[in-house]
């Protein structure tokens, strides 16, 4: 029963998936496309992928999870350690797609 709940759940997740208005109106890609895709195959459990598709998501994970904790934990540095993760993210997510602009990547 739990295992056709997750297959549904995988399966509305991609169906419903948005539109990049970025790549639909200019053909190119926002640092943000792959994203969705990503998610998606972390949910179905292949890690591999989902850093292929989009690495910065992992971190975002990592900072959000952490967010959470600190609110409910308030950590004692734990406002230090989000902005340290916030800077790590966008960092992963601006190198990623430099690659894909060096590797002509971003036009769809």
């Amino acid at each position: 029963m739990v295992l056709l709940v997750y297959i549904s759940i995988v399966d509305w997740l991609q169906e419903h998936m948005l539109a990049c208005p970025s790549k639909k109106l200019l053909h190119i890609e926002c640092p943000g496309c792959g994203l969705q895709r990503s998610f998606v195959a972390l949910v179905k459990g292949d890690i591999g992928e989902s850093l292929a598709l989009y690495p910065g998501l992992l971190p975002i994970m990592v900072m959000l999870v952490y967010t959470f904790m600190h609110l409910k934990y308030d950590f004692k540095s734990g406002a230090r350690n989000i902005k340290a993760l916030q800077i790590f993210a966008v960092v992963v997510i601006f190198i990623f797609y430099v690659y894909k602009i060096m590797n002509n990547k971003i036009f769809g």
